[in-house]
């Protein structure tokens, strides 16, 4: 027999499951436009990626809500694995493994995330170093001193070669 906390803590599960999935194939395709520099794209899965993130900000909400109200019931509330584990065996069974997916799949979104952002990072770190040798005419300016040249030059800028 289904009890209201297993029957709400598997509808908040199976639906954040699902917006992580979503979220997992847009941060993959945004992965993918970024390896190919398309703008354009990037643009049109901006919207996309922000509307996953409201639906996410929204079970985070759900969840604290039910954890807010397992803890005046007296259960456990830091996490949804604790308030499941706090269950009858029988509900704990079949709950605890979807709990656990929906656990590893935000730290697979985070790790998504993150890579991202790195290549982000780095593209607007070569982008700056572009600007400024197309700034510097390829000379390198001095950071102390005034005015000193400096007795640097490599190939990609040096006139020579």
């Amino acid at each position: 027999m289904e009890t209201p906390w297993e029957s709400e803590v598997a509808t908040l599960i199976n639906g954040l499951l699902a917006v992580q999935g979503e979220m997992l194939d847009t941060l993959t395709k945004k992965q993918q436009l970024l390896r190919d520099s398309d703008t354009d794209g990037l643009a049109a899965v901006n919207a996309e990626e922000e509307q996953l993130m409201a639906k996410l900000q929204e079970y985070l909400v759900q969840r604290q809500g039910l954890l807010d109200r397992a803890k005046e019931e007296g259960l456990p509330a830091s996490s949804l694995l604790a308030l499941t584990d706090s269950l009858p065996r029988s509900q704990k069974g079949r709950l605890q493994p979807t709990v656990r997916k929906a656990s590893s799949q935000a730290r697979l979104l985070r790790h998504h995330s993150l890579t991202n952002w790195v290549v982000i990072q780095r593209t607007l770190i070569h982008l700056s170093q572009m600007l400024e040798i197309i700034a510097t005419g390829g000379r390198l300016q001095p950071t102390y001193g005034k005015g000193e040249p400096v007795n640097a030059s490599g190939a990609l800028v040096d006139r020579a070669i």
